[in-house]
């Protein structure tokens, strides 16, 4: 089966606990418990982005090592907290060197797991204005696009993961949403919305004829959701 969560926010191996914000008390349990409980090791999960607090790739190890041991294969992608990303290849050497034989990372590619195509980006912001911001939101479309081109089997779903919202409230980022209409995406799926507040605002629900699911960790009370 396939499941999905975003916004880890782990931090074993470095000084920065989220259990000081509200609802996130003891949260690694709960997010230990609640992945044995629905997931099997020949299932698939993907991290949807702000995995690690770690800064360098190099300070990943006990973060790195805690996903590896949770039952399932991981497929990880960026989000605005992962300051630790480093080029693919760099990335998979050292998943390599430390034997995280159940991690892999979506960028500018795609997999295939069971009869989908998964596909995704980090994304950005919906309100770009700025020079720099209009910027990167071109090139993550970039990245969308290699990742959609990337699929074999179009016979297959292909479902899209990213970490920024394409829709938050009443702004759309038009950029992602005619990505997604041009190569027919059904369903895709988000996180990097937190607290109850912003969480109500969140998009849960179909636009333009695309389901649309936010699965940052706290929304989804910090158990795996299933896609399939």
């Amino acid at each position: 089966m396939l499941f999905t969560i975003g916004d880890l926010h782990l931090s074993l191996g470095t000084d920065k606990p989220m259990d000081i914000f509200h609802g996130w008390d003891n949260y690694l349990e709960r997010l230990t418990e609640n992945w044995k409980r629905i997931v099997n090791d020949d299932d698939t999960v993907v991290i949807a982005g702000d995995i690690s607090w770690a800064m360098k790739l190099s300070e990943c190890e006990k973060d790195f090592s805690y996903i590896n041991s949770l039952p399932g294969n991981k497929i990880l992608l960026k989000g605005n907290h992962d300051y630790w990303w480093d080029t693919v290849s760099k990335i998979n050497r050292y998943l390599g060197e430390n034997q995280f034989d159940r991690i892999k990372i979506l960028f500018n590619n795609s997999f295939e797991i069971d009869e989908y195509n998964i596909c995704g980006t980090r994304g950005w912001g919906i309100d770009c204005e700025k020079t720099e911001d209009i910027k990167i939101l071109n090139r993550e479309c970039g990245r969308l696009k290699l990742s959609l081109d990337s699929v074999k089997d179009k016979s297959k779903e292909t479902i899209v993961f990213l970490h920024y919202p394409p829709i938050y409230a009443d702004n759309v980022c038009e950029e992602i949403i005619d990505i997604l209409k041009e190569y027919n995406i059904n369903k895709c799926y988000y996180g990097h919305i937190h607290g109850s507040k912003m969480i109500k605002a969140a998009f849960n629900g179909k636009y333009e004829g695309i389901k649309f699911k936010l699965i940052s960790c706290d929304a989804v009370k910090f158990t795996p959701t299933l896609v399939r």
